[in-house]
């Protein structure tokens, strides 16, 4: 199939999704680029259709991984379509429109000894994508987000996970309500705190934890704050004054890393 014309109706459609409101009212997310249309082959994410450059044509490492037998509508699409698509100044050859999918939370709940990440209030696309992309590199068992987050399926994000928010679950939440279940199920809940005593490599991040991390300029909201159970201190021997909420979620998930698997 080919679509040549930018005012294609599906193409309107597509180039929507490029606004949150209409990311969840149809229920769907871009993607750009050989390397996170790959990423969500490997993963059989729920792509609806992936458009490509006609002129240059379907990039081979994208054949190679499509030759699994996915069912995947491919759509030769002109430049003029890949740009009104695109959320970037130099738009890539390949674009994918992937479905949400529903994820729920209750699994993470029944992990034993899980590692997961919770978001409150992070509003920096940037550091949303890359609190995801640490968290699936030292292999935590998935991320909650909850209100007042930038939105996981925002170009910015995406691009800042580099697809790993194809790897693990990533779960928009109600803070408010899943924390007190895991509080329930005996996890403990731990996230920074100047006010701490105990500092990062002194806690035990071997048994069931969520890390709970707050928003670049104010921190955990006073609601999730009330329900955390051990505040952490990151200790700094230099003059810089703090860590950025992405380094300071590296730091905790590294560390629980090495207490984990290497000691």
């Amino acid at each position: 199939m080919e679509i040549l014309s930018s005012q294609n109706s599906r193409v309107k459609e597509w180039a929507a999704l490029l606004e949150k409101k209409h990311r969840d009212k149809q229920g769907k997310f871009i993607i750009e680029g050989i390397h996170l249309v790959k990423e969500a082959l490997t993963a059989k994410a729920d792509i609806e259709c992936i458009c490509y450059d006609l002129e240059k044509g379907i990039p081979s490492e994208l054949s190679e991984v499509s030759a699994g037998g996915l069912d995947v509508e491919w759509i030769g699409v002109s430049a003029a379509v890949i740009g009104k698509c695109s959320d970037t100044s130099s738009p890539q050859p390949v674009f994918a429109v992937v479905h949400k999918g529903n994820p729920s939370p209750d699994g993470l709940l029944k992990i034993p000894n899980g590692l997961v990440v919770v978001l409150d209030g992070v509003q920096d696309p940037g550091n949303v994508g890359t609190i995801i992309r640490s968290a699936d590199a030292v292999g935590a068992d998935g991320v909650i987000v909850g209100r007042g987050c930038a939105d996981i399926y925002g170009p910015k994000v995406i691009r800042s996970t580099m697809g790993s928010l194809f790897h693990l679950p990533v779960v928009p939440c109600d803070l408010k309500k899943i924390l007190p279940q895991a509080k329930e199920q005996g996890i403990r809940l731990a996230g920074t705190s100047l006010q701490a005593r105990g500092n990062c490599f002194t806690y035990d991040f071997t048994g069931a934890v969520w890390l709970l991390f707050g928003s670049e300029a104010k921190g955990l909201s006073e609601e999730v704050r009330e329900l955390m159970d051990d505040g952490l201190l990151i200790p700094m021997h230099g003059q810089a004054e703090s860590l950025n909420v992405a380094m300071a979620a590296s730091v905790l998930l590294y560390e629980a890393l090495r207490q984990r698997c290497y000691t």
